[in-house]
């Protein structure tokens, strides 16, 4: 064995890990030890391997997931480009969060005004997606819409959201029309008893206006069933996030 070879422990203090990361790496093959005792099963290390160890520790306080470390070593080119994207997918979540906890902050919780409507059935063309949880809802929404809208002129167009959240949702956005429509499925939005609440807002803080609507149902003991709905009364290419309207509805069975 080279005398210039670090035990692990002296490794890991040279490379700023703990000796249970540089293990894991080892098992992970992420970042091999030069020999290995096959006595003790000790492991040694190269001097040298500390830059690649100190760049392991870099890319993870970045929040680079380890698959992605390795082909950052190997060097995979656009490796980190996916990691980018989540980050700013997550930062964006967290700012829609803040916004919505400043209008908490300033106005309490949402007391929305609630009232009871009668819906007529009405033909539709359906589009399905499936979200990978609730952080990912808005992206599937969106894809859906922007699937639909080259097809429609002057179209309500309804979100459908499930009262459940699974590990995976499925949404479906309807155009309320008679004819068919490229990609989607026809199919009809049943009609019956609602309750109503109006949204106006960005649509990522639609949520606080759903719990005043649920919240409103179980106060009147009025069982919700079915999706809620989002009822889209503003073009978003030309009104203000502030002054968006949206009508959310949710049949009721009254008890």
């Amino acid at each position: 064995m080279s005398e210039d070879l670090l035990p692990i422990g002296q490794f890991a203090r040279l490379s700023r890990l703990s000796v249970k990361q540089l293990r894991h790496y080892d098992e992970l093959g992420l970042l091999r030890p030069a020999h290995v005792d096959a006595d003790t099963g000790y492991r040694y290390y190269h001097p040298e391997q500390a830059r690649q160890a100190l760049s392991i520790g870099l890319l993870r306080s970045m929040d680079v997931p380890l698959a992605v470390v390795g082909q950052v070593l190997s060097g995979t080119a656009g490796a980190l480009a996916g990691v980018r994207e989540h980050l700013e997918a997550e930062l964006a979540r967290r700012r829609a969060t803040l916004s919505a906890l400043e209008r908490v902050m300033a106005e309490g919780l949402p007391t929305t005004p609630v009232h009871l409507t009668r819906e007529p059935t009405t033909r539709a063309a359906l589009l399905k997606r499936t979200a990978s949880g609730p952080q990912d809802i808005g992206r599937a929404t969106s894809e859906a819409v922007a699937a639909l809208l080259p097809h429609l002129t002057e179209v309500r167009l309804v979100g459908l959201f499930p009262l459940d959240f699974g590990d995976a949702i499925e949404i479906t956005v309807a155009a309320v029309t008679d004819r068919p429509v490229p990609g989607a499925e026809p199919g009809v939005l049943p009609g019956g008893t609602f309750a109503t609440a109006t949204h106006v807002g960005p649509y990522d803080q639609i949520s606080l206006t759903a719990h005043a609507l649920l919240a409103w149902c179980a106060e009147r003991r009025h069982l919700p069933r079915g999706p809620i709905r989002e009822v889209y009364a503003s073009d978003p290419a030309s009104t203000p996030p502030e002054r968006l309207v949206t009508h959310l509805m949710i049949s009721v069975e009254e008890t």
